[in-house]
């Protein structure tokens, strides 16, 4: 057998350098701000959608690729390796049609090619994690189904909170509903939120001010992984500090042996808001 390739979307939020070290490949989403086309981690970056969203007043829109890009990746992938083997992770199919045409994409390539298309129930770096996992463990030589099987694990283990500065981006994108969002907006309620089994966004508590609601989320978190050595990914968006403080506070309370960073790109901040800061936690 070749050698393993892994897929993914923009939306894992994974650094260039990072997808060019471990060689990922990267087929990405598009932003429309109005009748001008963004091309996600391509033509526009983070700190430049950020700015962006300043200055307009009708919220962006989002695009998933056709399955035709996906199959047109896959084919190119196995052209260069004909004996190799496919392992292609995408946003959870709850919040796109990403997974959907991808897996449409794998079912239009010939029948002997080995493409496994996974949805990873999550978004931003909590793809993020499965997919750099899963890059490691083919460039270490390890094998599909011993892959499948470590991303399978690390998927059910990993936990998600985040705190949104507003919640009219959820609500504007259908992701929240209207009355969560008003909730939200009265006596200064932070919603905790997390994503569920399937990547759905939910709530998983209500607390008042930003300060109350980090340290739910650290005993949260403490409740669930205990003294377990943990690994810790803080995200942020345009505010880095808060960012920062949410994560002081988990690596004050938790056994965190590694620490790393992600900032949210165009698509998952189009629908989470600038403002929006965020841990994953899961067991090294």
């Amino acid at each position: 057998m070749g050698k393993i390739r892994i897929v993914t979307d923009s939306t894992a939020d994974i650094s260039a350098e990072l997808r060019e070290k471990l060689g990922i490949t990267m087929v990405p989403l598009k932003v429309l701000f109005g009748q001008e086309t963004y091309v996600d981690a391509v033509t526009i970056t983070a700190e430049q959608f950020y700015e962006k969203l300043k200055s307009v007043s009708t919220l962006p829109t989002t695009s998933q690729p056709s399955p035709l890009e996906f199959s047109e990746t896959y084919e190119r992938l196995l052209q260069e390796d004909p004996d190799c083997a496919i392992i292609s992770i995408h946003l959870a199919a709850s919040l796109s049609g990403t997974y959907q045409s991808a897996t449409i994409a794998q079912s239009m390539l010939e029948q002997d090619a080995d493409v496994t298309v996974i949805d990873s129930r999550s978004a931003s770096y909590g793809i993020g994690a499965l997919v750099v996992r899963a890059a490691e463990m083919a460039n270490a030589g390890h094998g599909k189904e011993e892959i499948l099987a470590e991303v399978e694990r690390l998927r059910n283990d990993i936990t998600i909170y985040f705190l949104v500065d507003s919640l009219d981006h959820l609500h504007k994108g259908g992701r929240i509903g209207r009355a969560s969002a008003l909730i939200g907006s009265i006596l200064n309620i932070k919603p905790i939120l997390s994503l569920d089994t399937d990547g759905s966004v939910h709530a998983v508590d209500k607390v008042r001010g930003t300060k109350k609601a980090m340290g739910r989320i650290s005993e949260m978190l403490k409740n669930n992984y205990g003294s377990d050595p943990v690994s810790l990914t803080i995200f942020k968006t345009d505010d880095e500090a808060a960012a920062e403080e949410l994560g002081e506070r988990v690596k004050a309370d938790l056994n965190v042996k590694v620490v790393g960073y992600a900032t949210v790109g165009p698509v998952i901040g189009t629908h989470a808001g600038p403002g929006t800061s965020a841990v994953l936690i899961h067991r090294v």
